[in-house]
C-alpha cells in the first residue's frame, strides 16, 4: 500500500513478536504500519546454526502458521521434540513426558530466532496491507492525545487507531507511557553453545536441575543439541574464558557423569555467549490506545522455555481483540476492550511468571532438597497435574488465545 499517516495500527519493533503481530493484522484485513531499526539479516542455511533459539510450544507454531510464516521456517532447519524429560540433580526422580500420551504430534520445535524473525519479516515484504519503514529513526512520541501521534526524524508524523509496543525489554514506549517495572536480577547468565555428543540428539529436550541453575540440552535437525547452561555470573564468565577441551569437559561431568547421560560423551562444542537473566513484568500493558506485548510487557527466567511463546499468545489475543472491535463495528483502538486484553494477558503471564520464578527458587539452594524431590515425585505420579502443566507449556490451554487452540484467522474475521 502507499504510506500512510493513518494506519489502523502502528506497530514498533519488528522482532519475532512485533512482526508476527503484524502480519496476523493483515491478514485480518487491518492496514498496518511497521517501524524496524534495522532489517533482519538474510537466513542461510548453510552457515552455523545460531546461539539463540526458541522452544516454540504447538501453540505458538499454530500462531505463527496464522501469520503465514510456518511454512518458510518448516522449509529450513528445525529441531522437533517428542519427549522431555527433567531431573533432579541427583537424576532421581525425573519426569518424562511424551507428545503421544497427550494427543499432541510434538511437544515442542527447536527454531533459531533468526530464522522466524527473517521468515516474519519476508512474509510482510508481501502482505499489500503493511507498510514497512525501515530504518526507522523515531523523533517522538506523543501517547496521551486522543490519537497517539509518532513523529520520525524525516518529520512524517503517524496517527494510528492503534500502537502496538513490541520494542524490546528496554521499550521505549513503556517508558514514554510512565508504565511501572517491577525487575528481580537473577545474579546468572544463560551461557549457549551447540555441543556434539557421541550420540546424537533422538528428538529429547532434557534438562536436569543443578546448582547454580538448570543444564537444559535442546534437540537441532541434524543430531546435535543447542545447550541453555544457567550458571552464576562469575561463573559463566569463567566457563567462557576455557578452551573448546576443557569446557566440553566441564559439560560432560554435569551432563553426562562419565558419559552415562542420554548422550553420551561431548565430541565437539561450537563458540559460546552468556546472556543476563532477570525477571522484569510492567504493571499493565495498555494505556489509552497504546498496547505492550512481548518483551516490552514481559520477560522471564529462560528455564521453562515459555519467553517468546508468551509473546506469540500476546500478539494473537491482541489481534483477535481488534477483530472482535471491528466486526461490532467499533475501531482496533477501542480502550476498554484493550483494557479487558490487558487484564487477561496480565493475569496469564503473571501465572507463567510467577511460577517459573517459584521454579527457579525450588530448584537453587540445597535446602529445598527434600521438597524439591516430594514435588517431582507427585508430578511425576499425577495424570492432571502433568497434563496441566503440558497445556499450559504446549500454549493449548483453556484461557490460550483462539488462534493457538486451532481456530483459524478467517473465522474469527467472520465471526
Amino acid at each position: 500500500m502507499g504510506a500512510s499517516d493513518q494506519p489502523d495500527v502502528l506497530v514498533i519493533g519488528a522482532g519475532m513478536v512485533g512482526a508476527a503481530a503484524a502480519c496476523l493484522f493483515a491478514r485480518a484485513g487491518l492496514s498496518v504500519c511497521v517501524l524496524q531499526a534495522k532489517e533482519p539479516e538474510p537466513f542461510d542455511s548453510s552457515e552455523p546454526v545460531g546461539l539463540r533459539v526458541s522452544a516454540l510450544s504447538p501453540g505458538s507454531v499454530r500462531i505463527l502458521e496464522a501469520a503465514g510464516a510456518w511454512d518458510a521456517i518448516a522449509a529450513e532447519r528445525t529441531g522437533p521434540y517428542r519427549r522431555m524429560r527433567v531431573e533432579d540433580r541427583a537424576r532421581d526422580p525425573a519426569i518424562e513426558f511424551t507428545a503421544a500420551e497427550f494427543g499432541l504430534e510434538r511437544l515442542g520445535t527447536i527454531v533459531e530466532n533468526d530464522l522466524v524473525q527473517w521468515a516474519l519479516w519476508q512474509n510482510l515484504k508481501q502482505l499489500a496491507a503493511v507498510e514497512r519503514v525501515c530504518p526507522a529513526d523515531v523523533e517522538s512520541l506523543d501517547l496521551f492525545g486522543p490519537r497517539p501521534a509518532v513523529t520520525l526524524a524525516d518529520g512524517r508524523s503517524i496517527r494510528p487507531d492503534l500502537l502496538v509496543g513490541a520494542d524490546g525489554a528496554g521499550s521505549m514506549v513503556r517508558r514514554t507511557l510512565g508504565i511501572g517495572l517491577r525487575h528481580t536480577d537473577y545474579g546468572q547468565r544463560a551461557l549457549v553453545s551447540v555441543v556434539r555428543t557421541a550420540r546424537p540428539n533422538p528428538g529429547l529436550a532434557w534438562q536436569r536441575f543443578l546448582p547454580g541453575g538448570p543444564l537444559a540440552f535442546l534437540p537441532l535437525s541434524d543430531g546435535a543439541s543447542s545447550i541453555v547452561w544457567t550458571r552464576p555470573s562469575a561463573e559463566a564468565d569463567r566457563l567462557l574464558s576455557l578452551d573448546d577441551e576443557a569446557f566440553g569437559s566441564e559439560l560432560e561431568g554435569v551432563a553426562g557423569e562419565n558419559a552415562e547421560g542420554p548422550f553420551g560423551s561431548i565430541e565437539s562444542t561450537g563458540p559460546r555467549a552468556a546472556f543476563p537473566l532477570s525477571l522484569q513484568l510492567a504493571d499493565r500493558y495498555t494505556a489509552g490506545r497504546c498496547v505492550l506485548i512481548g518483551d516490552a510487557a514481559h520477560v522471564v527466567h529462560p528455564l521453562a522455555g515459555q519467553g517468546v511463546n508468551l509473546g506469540f499468545l500476546d500478539a494473537a489475543a491482541l489481534v483477535e481483540t481488534a477483530v472482535a472491535a471491528r466486526r461490532a463495528g467499533g475501531d482496533p483502538g477501542h480502550e476498554g476492550r484493550l483494557t479487558s486484553f490487558g487484564r487477561q494477558r496480565l493475569s496469564e503471564s503473571e501465572v507463567m511468571a510467577r511460577g517459573i520464578h517459584g521454579l527457579h527458587t525450588l530448584f537453587g539452594p540445597e535446602a529445598f532438597g527434600p521438597v524439591r524431590r516430594w514435588g517431582l515425585w507427585g508430578v511425576a505420579g499425577s495424570w492432571a497435574l502433568r497434563d496441566g502443566f503440558i497445556r499450559r507449556a504446549a500454549g493449548i490451554h483453556a484461557g490460550a488465545p483462539a488462534l493457538a487452540r486451532g481456530i483459524s484467522l478467517q473465522d474469527l474475521v467472520i465471526g
